[in-house]
Parts: structure tokens; sequence; C-alpha cells
């Protein structure tokens, strides 16, 4: 049975990137991951969103994604699972996208070819196929600095306009900006999330209603509680519990952010900092420097918090 996400607004909400957690001798820990998904959703978040960038998708064998979307399927018990829809080839994507609806999703995240990228009528043509491959609700990713393409807001107008079943667009440009555009442009069924994690206080403020959140894996009630202050308008109590988390938050948007988030999972308890070559673990340097920001941030923790 399909985890289902709500038909009038799909994506609306906080949506962790989920990482994927590794045992010592390199295979996926089902085990965690599963109490790894159902911990952050006790926070209150809306969704899962595995095999993303943070996911480390891209070091997976079609198995083991497929695996890992059964897991959390199971785990969410009804709560969409949102799996990242990425491949080298349109023809891949779309049997990605295709068995991620066989095996329970609710929904998918659509992501340019990993590594060709060109003009919008080719670009156009791939998101198409992957949004036409299901009749399941779509969210857009637009992340340029990553994968080198960049939709603009009246094209993905003009793909929301020919799909119905594109309803979100993650948004993670770095220019807040952007978010004003796409809610110019788009129906008012097409949500717009936040896809960087320093930019989700002005994003909202610019109209987005959800964030594909990654501090999240060491932090879900901290973000789910910044996100709903931040929506409700509460800007003297989000402006309090954004200056505590942006030192953590700017984890999310350099280089090595899967390897710093998987060490503060690690740090906080709630993972291993394992990752898939080619990236490595951080040096011992980097390590002391993040260490550092954790151990500021909690000598400090705001009372808002806790509220």
């Amino acid at each position: 049975m399909t985890n289902t996400a709500s038909t009038a607004h799909p994506f609306r909400g906080v949506f962790p990137a989920i990482t994927t957690p590794f045992n010592a001798d390199g295979s996926v820990d089902h085990g965690f991951l599963r109490e790894h998904a159902r911990w952050m959703m006790a926070a209150g978040c809306s969704g899962m969103i595995p095999l993303g960038s943070l996911g480390e998708t891209n070091t997976l064998e079609m198995d083991e994604k497929l695996a890992v979307l059964e897991t959390l399927v199971d785990a969410l018990d009804g709560k969409p699972v949102i799996p990242g829809i990425a491949s080298l080839s349109t023809a891949g994507g779309v049997r990605l996208a295709r068995a991620a609806r066989d095996v329970g999703c609710g929904g998918l995240m659509a992501l340019p070819p990993y590594v060709y990228t060109s003009d919008w009528r080719e670009m156009k043509a791939h998101m198409a196929a992957l949004v036409e491959a299901t009749e399941l609700p779509v969210i857009l990713y637009n992340n340029p600095g990553a994968y080198r393409t960049d939709f603009l807001a009246h094209q993905i107008a003009e793909l929301a306009g020919e799909h119905a079943n594109l309803r979100g667009v993650k948004e993670s440009s770095g220019d807040v900006r952007r978010v004003t555009a796409l809610r110019a442009a788009l129906p008012e069924s097409v949500d717009v999330l936040v896809g960087l994690d320093d930019a989700i206080v002005e994003g909202v403020a610019a109209g987005a209603t959800g964030w594909v959140a990654g501090l999240i894996n060491a932090y879900p009630a901290e973000s789910v509680r910044l996100f709903e202050l931040a929506r409700d308008g509460r800007t003297v109590e989000a402006a309090e519990l954004y200056r505590w988390f942006l030192p953590l938050l700017r984890l999310d948007v350099v280089n090595k952010f899967v390897q710093l988030i998987k060490f503060v999972q690690e740090e906080t308890g709630h993972g291993s900092a394992r990752v898939r070559a080619p990236r490595l673990e951080l040096t011992d340097a980097e390590k002391a420097e993040t260490r550092e920001i954790l151990n500021a941030a909690s000598a400090r923790v705001p009372a808002v918090v806790g509220a």
C-alpha cells in the first residue's frame, strides 16, 4: 500500500533529507535507518526524503536503494517516503521512479541528471519524463551549485502547467529572491520548499511552506520548532532560535556537508560518521573545528528550544 502524501498540499512542513547509515563492513544499516527515521518523525516531521545528496544516493546500487525505500515505507507506517530520483540517464531515472512507486513511496523528488547538463529543451524533457513516470506527486529539485542545471521560475511554471502532479519545488540556489519569484509564478497547488538549512527563516518569510532539512538528522525537535515559529510569524522567538542554530545549520552548505552532518550525528549520539568513498571521514582538524561549534551550541541552548 502506498504511503500517500496529503492531496491538497503534499509537501508542506519539515522533511528530513535522511542520511544513509552504514555498518562497519560498508553495508546499509537498516536497523538504525528504521530507528532514526521514526525518531525524527516523532519530532513532528511531515515525511522523509531518502536517496538525496545527503543520503549519498550516487554511491548506492539499485538494489540498495530499493531496500532503503522498503525499510522506510515500513518504518513510517503511512507517512510519506519521498525518495530522490537521480540518474545518469533519463531511462534510469524513470526505472527508479516506477520502482519507488511499486514499493509504496508516497511522492518523488526529481533531480536533473548527475553529469550531463544542457539547455532548457533537454532538461525539460528529462524532468518531464520523471514526472510522467508515475501518478505520484513530485518535487522538482533545483540546486544549480551542485548539479549545474538552473531551473528558473518561468521554466518551472511551464512544466507545472503541463503536469498536474508536479506539486513542489525544492529551491537550493541560495538566493531567497527565487522563493519570491516561484511563489509569484506558480499556482497555489505547488508548494515551495527551502533546500538550504541556513536560509529557512528567510525562505519562509518569502513564501516557502516547506523545508527539506539536513541538520535535522541530529536536531529534529529544534528544526521542527524553528520552522513552526517562522511559519507562524513568531519572529522574536524564531530569531532567537535561529541565531543559536545558524553555526550548525551552515554545516549543510559546504562541500563536505555529508561528512559534517554525519559527524554531528555521531557526536550527539544519533548515528555514525561512516561515509562511502570517494568521501572520507573528516580529518582530526576538521573534527576539532566541528566540536567547537557543537560545544558552543551546547553551552547556550535558548529557552525557546524546550518551549
